[in-house]
């Protein structure tokens, strides 16, 4: 009963967001305690509650000082050589400007954790999707999947675990895994070169100039997804060209600001002290000197005090970005219910003690090949602790008896991360739809379809190179 219960749940939080009939936070609070009172344990939903958010609590922490801190950096200039390097490299060119997000985003996820990749990658892009009108559901799906294939790096998470509930060594499951996941990173690169095609074809090019600069003097209402209602007006001065406009929405001029170099927040004398501390703070994390949620908290208090050392410039800045900051660590707290009853009640267990019963013994010689395709739907399911600790020793053990490495087992269960990414129990996808303004279920219908291509692409690369 608690196996269907908790599919149930699932299936239903799904449908209701992407049909946006709740909004995420909604969902994610209250369909569990309709599902924790359907099973009879409604008196202790409280209990479950506070172990979800003590759990998640330094998560939480990380991302509101984390995104205060890169918003200073926004705020303060860092990232604008950057934006204004990828769009001359661009060309304004859709297609390059995808490939370039794809490319900027499995970049910057070296760092390990996927909320810091987000939030440079949408600073940096953002600017350029919304004065291009670029779907932006693209922006992030393209991010999420390049970040997901990524994930796999030995200090992203997934291979770690792994190495833990399997008493492995990390580097020889990951270290093997390597050309799998290359072809996977190039798949990813592909479809973003398909992708960026679409967009290329929907909107036509610009000019550097024209994109920076060009005002309208006619507008026609965009088709297609992420549109969102913004206009373009198509040029006369040649093939495929295209002049864009603001759509009169009252927010553009906030979110052109990343290319605006007068802004009264720039500073410039400050620029190296800046980028060399975010240098020092990536550096720290992937050494793991300090907790990241302790990293961040210093990062953001030092960034404040030295680019704006007077009290009602920290309080401006502070101000700008609360609503990213209330929307993000309010979506995971929201989170910590959805996980909190999940776990307690015992329906994750049951789900994953189903799913495992379900695999019939003939499968057992290919229980490799069998654990990648679970690796799917259940990484998105539930969450990676739930999955490395709590499927993959079973997996592991029914592999064994037929003679199956637990090596194998363990590199198979890696091919999901790029679907992963996207699952509404991984914080870090709240920073990337909250930052790019994109609703949830938007992402998922847009971004699923793609992410679970690569994590097959990344499984058949695994068994073509012998090493799952």
């Amino acid at each position: 009963m608690l196996t269907i219960l908790g599919f149930a749940m699932i299936a239903t939080f799904l449908v209701l967001i992407m049909t946006k009939k709740m909004s995420p936070i909604a969902a994610l609070v209250l369909i569990p305690a309709l599902f924790c009172v359907a099973v009879g344990q409604g008196a202790k939903l409280g209990d479950y509650v506070i172990d979800g958010v003590g759990n998640l609590a330094p998560t939480a922490a990380m991302l509101m000082f984390a995104i205060v801190y890169f918003g200073v950096m926004i705020d303060v200039g860092l990232f604008d050589p950057i934006v204004r390097g990828i769009l001359r490299f661009c060309k304004a060119d859709p297609m390059r400007i995808v490939v370039g997000t794809a490319v900027l985003a499995a970049i910057v996820s070296l760092d390990g954790d996927g909320s810091t990749t987000f939030m440079i990658t949408v600073s940096a892009m953002y600017p350029l999707y919304k004065r291009l009108k670029m779907s932006l559901v693209v922006m992030t799906g393209v991010a999420a999947t390049a970040n997901g294939v990524m994930n796999t790096l030995p200090w992203g998470g997934p291979t770690a675990r792994a190495a833990t509930a399997l008493k492995l060594d990390a580097s020889e499951i990951f270290i093997p895994m390597i050309p799998a996941l290359a072809v996977g990173l190039l798949a990813v690169f592909l479809l973003s070169y398909v992708l960026g095609l679409r967009e290329r074809k929907r909107l036509g090019m610009l000019t550097l100039d024209e994109a920076l600069v060009r005002e309208p003097e006619q507008e026609t209402v965009l088709a297609g997804t992420g549109g969102g209602g913004d206009r373009l007006r198509k040029g006369s001065g040649g093939s495929g060209s295209a002049d864009l406009t603001q759509d009169g929405d009252e927010d553009d001029e906030d979110d052109f600001k990343g290319l605006d170099p007068n802004r009264s927040t720039l500073r410039p004398k400050l620029y190296w002290f800046n980028a060399g501390l975010t240098v020092a703070l990536l550096t720290a994390m992937i050494m793991q000197l300090m907790p990241i949620p302790v990293l961040f908290l210093l990062g953001a208090t030092l960034a404040l005090t030295v680019n704006f050392p007077h009290m009602p410039d920290q309080r401006a800045r502070i101000a700008a970005h609360a609503d990213n900051v209330l929307n993000v660590s309010g979506m995971v707290f929201a989170a910590a219910v959805f996980t909190g009853v999940l776990t307690g009640t015992g329906m994750v267990e049951n789900m994953a003690d189903s799913v495992v019963s379900a695999v019939p013994d003939a499968m057992g010689p290919h229980m490799a090949i069998v654990t990648g395709l679970l690796s799917l739907p259940l990484t998105y399911f539930m969450s990676n602790d739930g999955f490395y600790f709590g499927v993959v020793p079973v997996l592991a053990e029914a592999g064994a008896a037929h003679g199956v490495s637990p090596l194998e087992i363990a590199r198979a269960s890696l091919a999901g991360q790029a679907l992963h990414m996207s699952s509404p129990l991984v914080p870090a996808v709240y920073v990337l739809v909250g930052m790019a303004k994109v609703e949830f279920g938007d992402h998922t219908r847009f971004t699923v379809k793609w992410a679970v291509l690569t994590s097959l692409v990344v499984l058949g690369a695994g068994i073509l190179f012998g090493t799952i």
